[in-house]
């Protein structure tokens, strides 16, 4: 439903790591204060652990496969649930963090103590009322639906897509919104991106294999069962669902690929109004801007050959298809929110797309949901129970160890001049971290919840947050924000603010324990600090400069060695067979790999460095009958342990940057030659080959 696009940020997509201290508690489980659940009916997850030898199967060989080695037996005893299309020792842990939320929320629901738990109390409670949602139907979207049945005029549509976005939250055909300015980070440009697609990625409309035939025959039958729903007649119905796939695919057609989003250089095309107008005749941009109060004298068309194909859809389109494209895209946001029979029905393109079979437990999609919305309201009372503030200066120390290791690699590089190593070493210089929670939380004081209006609650909250990302146009960008609520069990780069970010989320098992040796805790967090680190780096990262703009910081010579040494990654990964029949996209997912292999090398390089200064440690003494390097490297391995449904594999083989977990795993040891070593690998075999991959 939202309109804005937020700055690009590059996130570890799955799990993350830690740097050596001494044995203390730096996260306060929820087995700290109480898990009793609140509804007896509602399990309580286990804790989960961090290395965990009964995982590791020890009849494969770990120098042909590593991943079936550390993750093998794990694999075997842990079933996708039917809600889930996949299960991961990262969901173990997202789990754990919802249910803790969730204890806070039904709390907050019933006996609140504060405003602040009034308001997500009752935005919560308004979730979970199943009763109430059934027995209104589709009435809450009802006022968008008027709205939409009364437009009748074309060259009104930019001003009514304006009304429907400040009036309701709706956003279609686009995006629009505040990002940081790419030639100046310090202030936020107006930004235009291309948008208005249902499906996954534009090669669910435009690849024709069978497998995308099916995917767009199952579409449009979901589509006309959930206009059916909605009252129109089977043949209407029909008539609106192919006239959405048919705009949808034009749309798709002008949307840039993937891979070609990566590059910055692609998206920035800086215009003033007029500009715009000139490739968008048939569309009134002055009624849109008026309409959503904006008014800026310059904005980013991030893709003008999506808005010249926008312009064929308005031009090409009747006002009946493009009212159903509309309709379609306000019930599709709804379906989850209105009675159970739309609810049972949008389940139906979830499982054609990811092959999950059943709805997760209403309890637990409130919960998160409650969490997208209020993250930084709920957050402020959960981290204050599950994450005290002397933990931000314990995790403060753990990435300093991480940023003296990835400056000594940077120092070491011998492929480097002297002039590009002086700015690579500005902008690790320059880096910020974000550790917990927000130094300042975000003010909801403005934004209306009601305990009796779930459907009204969510476009209230998408034109508040909307209003909040337009008000950011020309003004100064606020470096203190966050993009990621506190239980989020993730971290991320943002390459326009130079930031590192790490929610309280991820400061648990199995990324980091303070019970257990340094090793484990160096392969599982250290990892993931690396990684973010890394991503400053990597393709994309490295065209930003140390103050966040984009900037060539590169000497020639020294680029064409960089380009040589990622395009030995994009071969290397893109070798990977993901799923019968499709490889993995090595262009997509350089930008994570490399960081993957980056964070490999810093977080090793830092554990040798803690265990240096550990003079009583022996790093030759066995634990559970392995190795100190042995165990980093299983700490690493097994935060990526995971089962995948083959239609989520698919998908996610089109859409995201991020390897599956089986080729972040041996794709990193393969080029890693300390893991040969650590598990005396003879040289050629398939984790230790002869020829391997290395940028950082």
């Amino acid at each position: 439903m939202s309109k804005y696009f937020s700055a690009a940020a590059v996130s570890l997509g799955a799990a993350l790591f830690t740097a050596a201290l001494p044995a203390q508690q730096i996260y306060l489980s929820p087995e700290t204060a109480s898990m009793d659940a609140v509804d007896a009916t509602v399990p309580v997850p286990k804790k989960p652990v961090s290395l965990d030898v009964n995982a590791i199967d020890k009849t494969v060989d770990p120098c042909n496969d590593f991943y079936a080695y550390a993750c093998g037996n794990w694999q075997k005893s842990h079933s996708i649930p039917a809600d889930q299309s996949s299960w991961s020792r990262f969901q173990e842990l997202d789990e754990y963090n919802v249910y803790s939320l969730y204890q806070l929320l039904e709390q907050a629901a019933n006996h609140p103590t504060t405003p602040l738990q009034t308001k997500y109390g009752n935005y919560y409670a308004a979730c979970v009322n199943e009763d109430l949602s059934n027995s209104l139907g589709a009435k809450p979207i009802q006022p968008a639906l008027n709205l939409l049945a009364a437009w009748k005029d074309k060259e009104t549509l930019a001003s009514f897509v304006g009304q429907m976005e400040a009036q309701h939250g709706y956003g279609f055909f686009y995006g629009f919104g505040a990002e940081e300015d790419q030639k100046n980070s310090t202030v936020r440009i107006a930004t235009l991106n291309q948008g208005g697609l249902t499906l996954p990625d534009r090669d669910y409309y435009l690849q024709d294999d069978d497998r995308m035939k099916k995917i767009r025959a199952g579409y449009v039958d979901h589509v006309t069962k959930m206009f059916v729903l909605l009252g129109d007649t089977p043949e209407q119905a029909a008539t609106e669902a192919k006239a959405v796939l048919a705009i949808e695919t034009a749309l798709a057609k002008g949307s840039l690929p993937r891979v070609d989003l990566r590059d910055p250089d692609n998206v920035y095309h800086v215009k003033t109004p007029a500009e715009l107008q000139a490739l968008r005749p048939q569309y009134k941009w002055a009624d849109y801007f008026s309409a959503i109060r904006v008014s800026a004298p310059k904005l980013n068309v991030a893709m003008p050959g999506f808005f010249q194909a926008l312009n064929g859809v308005v031009q090409t389109s009747s006002i009946d298809d493009l009212r159903s494209y509309m309709r379609w895209q306000v019930l599709h946001a709804n379906g989850n929110r209105l009675s159970k029979p739309f609810e049972t029905e949008s389940l139906h393109l979830i499982s054609l797309l990811t092959g999950q079979e059943k709805q997760e437990p209403r309890w637990k999609r409130c919960t998160r949901s409650t969490d997208r919305v209020l993250g930084e309201a709920v957050g402020q009372d959960w981290t204050a129970k599950y994450f005290p503030d002397s933990s931000k200066a314990k995790a403060n120390a753990m990435i300093h160890q991480l940023e003296v290791a990835l400056g000594q690699d940077l120092n070491s590089l011998d492929w480097m001049s002297p002039a590009t190593k002086v700015e690579a070493q500005k902008k690790l210089a320059a880096f910020r971290q974000k550790i917990g929670f927000p130094e300042k939380w975000r003010d909801y004081s403005k934004l209306q919840i009601k305990r009796d209006d779930r459907v009204g609650n969510a476009e209230r909250d998408t034109v508040f947050e909307d209003k909040r990302n337009l008000d950011k146009i020309g003004k100064p960008v606020d470096e203190t924000e966050w993009d990621m609520s506190p239980p989020t069990v993730n971290a991320y780069y943002n390459p326009a603010q130079n930031d590192i970010n790490f929610p309280a989320g991820i400061l648990q098992p199995p990324f980091f324990d303070a019970g257990t040796d340094p090793a484990v805790n160096f392969g599982g967090i250290g990892v993931v600090i690396g990684h973010e680190m890394t991503h400053g780096f990597d393709d994309e990262g490295a065209k930003y400069d140390a103050t966040g703009n984009v900037r060539d910081w590169w000497t020639k010579d020294d680029k064409s060695k960089f380009d040589a040494r990622t395009s030995c990654e994009v071969k290397q990964y893109g070798a990977f067979d993901s799923v019968e029949g499709e490889k993995l996209n090595g262009k997509l997912t350089l930008g994570e790999n490399t960081a993957d292999n980056g964070g490999m090398r810093i977080a090793y390089a830092a554990l040798q460095s803690e265990l240096g200064k550990q003079a009583q440690t022996d790093a030759s003494k066995k634990i559970d009958g392995f190795s100190t390097d042995q165990r980093f490297f299983l700490g690493f391995a097994q935060v990526w342990c995971e089962n995948t449904r083959p239609e989520f594999a698919r998908m996610m083989v089109k859409v995201d940057p991020h390897s599956p977990g089986r080729f972040r795993t041996n794709g990193v040891v393969q080029n890693f030659e300390k893991f040969g070593e650590a598990f005396s690998c003879k040289k050629g075999s398939p984790m230790y080959p002869a020829d391997s991959c290395r940028v950082w």
